[in-house]
């Protein structure tokens, strides 16, 4: 059985299902790569705009799998070259939307704040739990956790390695809204739809951006905006976005 699958509805939304329920789809090392390979692809199909990410109604996904790694070296876990596995997903161009129901830990933390967009349900926890097995977050959970939170409330998750409810996360700013269980995936898919129907360089330069500024100096972070702003009125779509604002009609955006 596959460990993930990719849906195309020819809507321009790509939907990436994390696959291993047995496991509440622990990261094996094979899903890992799975999921490079797939935003690898998703990256460059140009009938793809958005991409939504999820792992199911029960489970977004539960961590790293801790038998592959309870016996590991430092040599042994530097060799996996993980990092290798998570750059496709970091540096993916497009808007990302992750559909989280139920525990989204340690990795699955992680993987889920690689996202632009996190709807949750109200069963969603969160949670940084590494310090309860001797070892710490090491894909970026304790960095994208403070800029997404703050030092504070980040700290006191990666800490005590107790998880946080979705309401919870909302509060904090760790995820974009909170729906029932049986209406995540509709809501992110909704979410995506529209977005996908939007200028999508604009998107993706909204992104970039937004990505690029966060560990900029604010007058580099704003020259990088200016820049990009401008460069944008080189593009189809600005032209016919304004005209149809002009001639208060639809516009009709063909991402050129």
């Amino acid at each position: 059985m596959d460990e993930t699958l990719v849906e195309t509805g020819g809507d321009g939304v790509a939907i990436v299902h994390m696959n291993r329920p047995q496991t509440r789809n622990a990261l094996s090392a094979e899903m890992r790569a799975q999921l490079a390979g797939h935003f690898e692809a998703l990256a460059v199909d140009e009938g793809v705009n958005v991409v939504v990410l999820t792992g199911g109604p029960d489970c977004f996904a539960a961590g790293a799998d801790i038998r592959a790694m309870a016996s590991a070296s430092p040599t042994q876990i530097a060799l996996r070259r993980t990092e290798k596995l998570w750059e496709p997903i970091r540096t993916f161009p497009k808007p990302l939307i992750a559909a989280v129901n139920g525990w989204a830990l340690g990795g699955g933390c992680e993987l889920a704040m690689h996202a632009d967009i996190i709807v949750a349900g109200e069963s969603a926890r969160f949670g940084q739990p590494e310090i309860k097995v001797g070892i710490m977050p090491g894909a970026g959970g304790t960095q994208r956790l403070v800029r997404a939170v703050g030092k504070f409330k980040a700290m006191k998750m990666l800490l005590t390695g107790e998880p946080v409810s979705a309401i919870e996360a909302e509060a904090m700013g760790l995820v974009s809204e909170v729906v029932p269980d049986r209406e995540t995936l509709e809501r992110a898919l909704h979410l995506a739809r529209a977005i996908a129907k939007l200028p999508p360089l604009a998107a993706r330069k909204i992104k970039e951006v937004v990505l690029a500024g966060a560990d900029q100096s604010l007058d580099s972070a704003l020259l990088t905006e200016r820049q990009a702003f401008q460069l944008l009125f080189d593009t189809r779509d600005q032209k016919e976005g304004m005209a149809a604002f002009l001639e208060k009609r639809k516009p009709d955006f063909t991402g050129r």
